[in-house]
């Protein structure tokens, strides 16, 4: 086996959002093994295999959009073959921390002292603030802007544009609608939505 192989990354998951990490991927150099999906009718994505299972060698990346399906697939997948992978045009203070199977894509800004869990999103010109706290598997759409010191729990999805003020405490699981403006503590499971939030209904 020789040592690119050793290295070769595979992307697990080869819809919109993995030719997205794919391109990131690219730019910062990395061998790429491939793509691993299930779908039987994709055989190779712009010039890239799409293979059924994942090899025992490489490093993985799991570039699924569903914060749940990524959760379910890390508890399968030894951890040591994760990496992060962030965008170089970002915005990043060297006092961030950024768990692994994390991304971080283009224009996105992370302000000193925030704190990123494991395989979370931070998407296209994200924007958050001082001190915020991330929890595992959350997906911060593009353009959501997080002022200082909030805290997102484990699974949360904030939709695209959406405002959060400083110091709220956003629940796990939770789903916060496009362009919400976020005004007060949310509750585990809430679905929020509207200007300002309101909380609809509750996620199993």
């Amino acid at each position: 086996m020789s040592s690119k192989e050793t290295n070769d990354l595979f992307l697990y998951g080869a819809s919109g959002h993995g030719k997205v990490v794919l391109e990131i991927a690219e730019i910062l150099n990395l061998p790429i093994g491939g793509f691993i999906d299930q779908n039987p009718n994709l055989r190779s994505i712009y010039g890239y295999p799409v293979l059924r299972e994942l090899p025992e060698y490489g490093n993985t990346f799991i570039s699924i959009g569903n914060n749940l399906i990524r959760k379910n697939l890390a508890e399968k997948i030894n951890e040591k073959r994760y990496i992060h992978l962030i965008h170089p045009e970002c915005n990043i203070s060297k006092r961030c921390e950024i768990g692994v199977g994390s991304v971080i894509m283009a224009g996105a800004t992370l302000n000193t002292g925030s704190q990123i869990g494991s395989h979370c999103i931070i998407n296209t010109n994200a924007s958050i603030d001082h001190e915020c706290t991330i929890r595992d598997f959350v997906h911060i759409s593009p353009n959501v802007a997080l002022a200082g010191d909030v805290s997102v729990g484990e699974g949360t999805h904030i939709g695209i544009g959406a405002c959060i003020i400083q110091g709220v405490r956003i629940g796990k699981w939770v789903t916060i609608g496009a362009g919400a403006v976020i005004i007060r503590d949310v509750p585990d499971y809430a679905v929020v939505v509207g200007n300002p939030g309101k909380v609809i209904k509750y996620n199993k």
